[in-house]
């Protein structure tokens, strides 16, 4: 039944990434009374997908929990859902769904229609649930970061239109919002990144010890911290905006694309049961 659910919410997530078109870009208020409910609906029966996989997942496999990397895809898109409508009850705009609703839409897409049998390459242990956590923080601080970086490129798209003396365009939020969402986005996201670190450090010391910290991934998942820390110092302390705002978000980005790519080719980040 799960993947019947997940089937379900990738259906409705098409459905409201059609629906945010014409909400936002046409300003057609009717479209977001379709798009936001099916997200709604959508974020629902994802997590009950999502519950009743990790729910047979601990019943299957004792005295190993394996997560599969279709189930971090899923994951990550559901955060990005849940994002895209904190943001819209905040703020009430949908122009951020553009972006953010087609990505939950394909992230979804192959695990629901053609799931796979990859195993990432690290079992968690049963025992210790502190692991789903820390991957938990990863993925929200990820998702913190993508908002970020969209609404830095909505702010530079309606400032380099404004020193052109050109209307702005009326499916964009103003300035000012904009760069809240980026801001607020990011103080978020750090310590949820923080915290999510710490954890696997945590369990990385008792399950493989110190030759954890030399993997590859891990010096490039403190150095995506570092960047993430800089880049908020230096927004807020220099009150970037604007197309440095951009290159900052958009630099900070490819730190994390570079990590969760390392995570691929890591041959020491993994737990194994003792």
């Amino acid at each position: 039944m799960s993947l019947f659910w997940l089937r379900v919410a990738v259906l409705l997530y098409g459905i409201a990434a059609l629906a945010v078109l014409p909400a936002a870009l046409y300003d057609r208020p009717r479209w977001r009374h379709v798009a936001v409910p099916a997200t709604i609906a959508a974020v629902f029966f994802h997590f009950v997908s999502l519950s009743e996989t990790l729910n047979l997942a601990h019943r299957g496999l004792p005295p190993v929990l394996e997560i599969a990397s279709h189930e971090t895809q899923t994951l990550l898109s559901l955060l990005l859902a849940l994002a895209f409508l904190l943001v819209f009850w905040r703020y009430k705009t949908v122009s951020l769904g553009v972006f953010l609703l087609p990505i939950c839409f394909l992230l979804c897409l192959v695990p629901a229609f053609h799931p796979g049998q990859e195993i990432s390459p690290f079992p968690l242990l049963l025992h210790s649930r502190w692991i789903l956590l820390h991957i938990l923080l990863l993925l929200a601080a990820y998702a913190a970061l993508f908002l970020s970086l969209i609404a830095s490129l909505f702010y530079l798209i309606q400032e380099r239109r404004l020193k052109q003396k050109h209307p702005t365009l009326p499916w964009l939020p103003p300035l000012e919002t904009t760069d809240q969402i980026a801001t607020r986005s990011l103080l978020f996201g750090l310590p949820c990144m923080t915290a999510g670190l710490l954890i696997g450090s945590l369990v990385a010391q008792v399950t493989v010890g110190a030759s954890y910290f030399r993997d590859p991934k891990i010096l490039l998942a403190f150095a995506m911290w570092i960047a993430y820390v800089a880049m908020i110092y230096i927004r807020r302390s220099a009150g970037l905006r604007g197309r440095r705002a951009v290159f900052l978000s958009g630099f900070a980005f490819l730190v994390v694309l570079a990590v969760w790519a390392a995570n691929q080719f890591s041959a020491v980040h993994r737990f194994t049961a003792p």
